[in-house]
């Protein structure tokens, strides 16, 4: 027997013989116990533990090709139920529309809409008259892909033909949200992108003509942002209203006291 194999026949018999000494000693037992459940739960020494959340092998061919386009413009990207998403630079984000037409054969575009990670403010203190309050965040949280701040447009496009799709995700200024129209490219964004101007304010540059599509020109405020004041929150007259209704009661209280006026 070489000198390595009897190293290795002795680490097996010392081995043996603790793991007998443990079955009459409870404290060494318990000592055992624990050394076997460090060696269980270590932490992996390869790489594989530091490459993130790995990706359904479906989308992996469509990243390829996206990377291969965009190249650094990627800044992240997710899969969600066998869908791919790709969050780019904002100056990449009509780039990222033209490659997936041409390149990707995603001739059909889903939507275009806009997102606000911040947590809905809470009325009336924690209780509050908001029935939906307990159920919302109240830290800011990012989606698959991530995001550098408060807003971001995304967009859905698929391929009638080979039956898959893409989500692209984009920052946007908070002071300032804009994007670059995807009209040019897919001629639907353009009722899409109004109602995204009109709900959260992001500004599409090279869009035909941005209006309302919903609500009066005079409008103040975009009703999709979380901090918009909902009227279930705060009574305010419609804008443009002239003959404002009294509220619920006011006019039964008016009506008791000219009664009570009138009897006196």
């Amino acid at each position: 027997m070489s000198d390595i194999g009897k190293e290795e026949s002795g680490a097996a018999e010392e081995e043996q013989a603790e793991r007998a000494l443990a079955e009459t000693d409870e404290g060494a037992a318990a000592e055992l116990a624990r050394a076997d459940a460090d060696e269980i739960g270590a932490a992996p020494t390869d790489d594989v533990a530091d490459e993130g959340p790995q990706l359904d092998p479906s989308v992996l061919p469509l990243l390829e090709r996206l990377e291969a386009e965009l190249g650094d413009a990627i800044l992240d990207r997710a899969e969600a139920y066998g869908t791919l998403v790709v969050r780019v630079r904002p100056d990449a984000w009509r780039r990222s529309a033209e490659v997936a037409k041409s390149k990707l054969s995603c001739d059909y575009l889903s939507f275009i809409s806009g997102l606000d990670w911040q947590p809905a403010p809470r009325e009336g203190g924690e209780a509050g008259g908001d029935t939906s309050a307990p159920v919302q965040p109240t830290e800011t949280t990012f989606g698959l892909a991530g995001s550098a701040g408060r807003f971001q447009v995304f967009a859905h496009v698929q391929s009638t033909a080979h039956h898959y799709g893409v989500t692209f995700k984009a920052d946007v200024d908070d002071a300032d949200p804009r994007a670059e129209s995807w009209v040019p490219v897919y001629a639907g964004a353009d009722w899409h992108e109004r109602e995204c101007w009109e709900m959260f304010g992001v500004v599409f540059d090279g869009h035909p003509a941005l209006r309302h599509l919903y609500l009066p020109t005079e409008f103040e405020g975009h009703p999709l942002r979380k901090d918009f004041p909902l009227l279930a929150r705060e009574v305010k007259p419609w804008p443009g209203l002239v003959d404002v209704e009294p509220m619920p009661g006011e006019a039964g209280e008016g009506a008791t006291a000219d009664a009570e006026g009138g009897d006196a």
